[in-house]
Formats: C-alpha cells, structure tokens, sequence
C-alpha cells in the first residue's frame, strides 16, 4: 500500500471544506470568481489561437496549486508550468489534465518519471539535450514506461537573460537538437526579462530579444523541422506586447490579480486579487508604559496600550522584516501596526484604538476588510521586497479554501 504524507493544511482542507477554516490559526481564503476574471482579461488581450500556459509553480505562487488548477482545468485551460518534477508529479496525483511544462533542471535519474506522469521537460542546452536523448535509449526505462516513446520536451532559447538555454547565437547546437530521435520537440521558448514597459532601454532589450527568438524560429523552419509551438509572454509580456503571435502565454502573477508595482500596465486592466490571507486573534491584553513587548526587547511600550497576538508568523511567510512598524494589519476593519519582532508563529498588533477586538476575532493580513484594503504590493514595500516573494513564500500551514467562509468584522 502506498504511503500517503499530508501536511495539517492538507488534511484541514480535505476535511468539511468551510468547518475546517472556523478551527484555523490562520489560512488563506481563494476567490475563484476573481481568477475566472482574470483569466478573461488575460485572455482578452491574446490573439486568438494564443493559450494561457499558467505558471503555477511554488504552489501556484503560494494560492495553492491543486486548488488553481483544479478551477483552470474547470473553464477549459490545459497547459501548465511548473518548476520542478516533484511539482509536477503533485499535479497529476491531483487529476490535472493538460500539459505539464518543467521549466527547471531534471537531474538524469529522475527523468523516468517524465514518462510515468506525462511531463514535459526543458532542454536547457545541447549537453542536456544529449542526455535525455540517451536515456530515451535505455532499456530499462522503455520496459517501466512503454517502449518506443520519445521524450517530449520544449527547447530553451536564451535571448540574453543569461540562465537557463541554447544561446540564440548557437544555432548548430540548436539544429542538432531536432536531430535527436528520441525527443519530442513540441515547443521552443524564451523569457522576456527586462520587464519595466515605462523605461526605453527595456523596451529596447525586449525588441532585440524577440528579433533574436524570430531569427531562431527562423532558421528551425529553414531546416526541415517545421514549426513547434512557441511562447515568450509572462505576465509583463502579455501586457506589453499583447497582439503577439504565439501558440501560449504564462501569465503568473496577474493570473493571481498581483501587482508588481503600483504604476504597471496591469493596473489599467482591472485585474482582481485571487487570495486574501487571515490569521486569528489569540488573545488580548492590556499593558502598561514600560512594558516589553516580543523577543529582545524590540518594542517597549511608551503609554498604556491594547495589543493582540496573532496566529501567525514567520513561519507562514510572514516577513520577519515587516516587524517594529513596518508592517500592518486589519483588525475590524481598522489599521493596526506590528508591535516589536514578528515570531516564528505569532505577531503582536496595537489594537488601542480598535474597540471590541476579543479572542477567536479575525485579522486581515492580506486582503480587504471593510473600506480599507492592504494588497501583496504594499506588504512587499514596507518588507523592501517584491510581490511575488511575498505570495510565493506563504506556507504549508495555512489553509487553503475556496470562497470566503469567515468574516473579517469581529464576528466568529
């Protein structure tokens, strides 16, 4: 019999969907009515031919990957990336259809399991290319998986980012790859990375990098090896250049209505937040001037103060620099400011001006609550880091459901 290991967030969401966040220390609420808007928008702006290829990596950038797909999947998307295989492998033990791309590195002795869970890989360079040529040669494999099946793969092409791909300059070991006979080339992509549409030098870098994928696609089409899909568009691409002609875009953030800066393109676009992440008040006390509050002394209190711990910390995600002030939340719909050093599991907040605010209350971390709203944007400024950092490092703790099942106004 198979073992099965479930994290607490797991087994709370595999038991009475609703009941199960009543109980939680904190958790994370999904808005699926906001992902199919976004998933609207986004598609709005595509040609048409051109498919969302979600990026769901890092646990769908911290929302959740079984629950996001699981919605995908429901209005028609059928093509995936993710970072890993072991990424990948949770999807389809989720009953993920569609493709699955691994954009990252596939040590040789894991490659059996492309084949055993319907992956694509990434060919990273001519080297890596050769390898899983080779192992599409090996016995042992064609006995596990079914003898005569070619590797599918999506060939990288580096357009100067410098990470991961053939150099667009290579362009013998580029055509050597389509000689191998045991890969299935289906796809050949890029990534935009100078990702400032406001700024002329980014503009500049984009168009160079798009005139060197052309070039390539080009010459691929010259040779013989006719024309495999292709996708260069992130969440910046699509805005920026939207009516370009490609068979996928990978939309990651904006998927999730995340802003990477108040001022870009998505803005304008009406994009909603997919997540709200709440956190249980744990207790309420009142202490007097003079008083310490967390480790190390980081806070003393210079009045008589209301404060109240919180169920999470940093050990959920909860940056650990958003501590002493630098961070808020939303307690009954009013601000509250972090009180000295954010722990491992709680946080201490300044309810002083907040009346009512008793134990089992909900916090609003991320999210809105009443008039008053605090996006990933804004946690990510007073941490001194970028949105997709804040979502993405969000933890196997928190609950994750669909809907929103609490309220955020003192009620429990």
């Amino acid at each position: 019999m198979k073992a099965v290991s479930m994290s607490f967030g797991q087994i709370a969401n595999a038991k009475n969907g609703a009941s199960s966040l009543q109980k939680s220390r904190a958790w994370i609420e999904l808005d699926m009515e906001n992902l199919r808007h976004n998933v609207r928008a986004l598609r709005s702006l595509l040609p048409e031919k051109c498919e969302l290829m979600p990026s769901v990596k890092a646990n769908a950038h911290g929302h959740g990957a079984a629950e996001i797909c699981r919605e995908l999947n429901n209005i028609g998307v059928r093509a995936f990336c993710v970072a890993s295989v072991s990424e990948g492998i949770e999807l389809r033990e989720q009953n993920i259809e569609g493709e699955i791309l691994v954009f990252g590195y596939t040590h040789p002795e894991s490659f059996p399991l492309l084949r055993l869970h319907r992956l694509t890989q990434t060919v990273i360079d001519l080297e890596y290319a050769e390898k899983l040529n080779a192992f599409g040669d090996t016995g042992t494999d064609r006995k596990m998986t079914g003898a005569g099946k070619k590797v599918a793969v999506h060939v990288k092409i580096d357009t100067g980012m410098n990470r991961l791909g053939e150099p667009a300059g290579n362009t013998g070991e580029i055509l050597k790859m389509f000689g191998l006979k045991n890969l299935e080339i289906t796809g050949v992509y890029s990534h935009f990375y100078a990702q400032n549409e406001n700024d002329r030098a980014h503009r500049a870098v984009t168009q160079r990098q798009l005139e060197k994928f052309n070039r390539v696609m080009a010459m691929i089409e010259e040779n013989g090896h006719g024309k495999p899909k292709t996708h260069l568009q992130g969440s910046f691409g699509i805005f920026s250049l939207p009516g370009l002609e490609c068979d996928f875009a990978r939309p990651g953030m904006a998927l999730y209505g995340v802003y990477r800066n108040n001022g870009d393109a998505m803005n304008s676009n009406a994009l909603r937040p997919v997540l709200t992440l709440k956190a249980r008040v744990a207790a309420v006390k009142e202490i007097s001037a003079g008083d310490a509050v967390g480790y190390e002394l980081a806070f003393v209190a210079s009045r008589d103060m209301k404060i109240a711990a919180l169920s999470i910390g940093y050990a959920d995600g909860l940056p650990h620099a958003l501590s002493c002030g630098k961070g808020r939340v939303l307690v009954a719909g009013a601000y509250a400011p972090i009180l000295g050093n954010i722990c491992m599991d709680q946080t201490i907040v300044d309810v002083t001006g907040v009346e009512n605010v008793r134990q089992g209350d909900v916090a609003v971390v991320i999210g809105r609550d009443g008039d008053e709203e605090i996006t990933a944007y804004d946690v990510a400024e007073q941490a001194g880091t970028i949105p997709n950092e804040i979502v993405g490092r969000l933890g196997s703790r928190l609950c994750r459901q669909k809907g929103t099942y609490l309220m955020s106004d003192n009620q429990t």
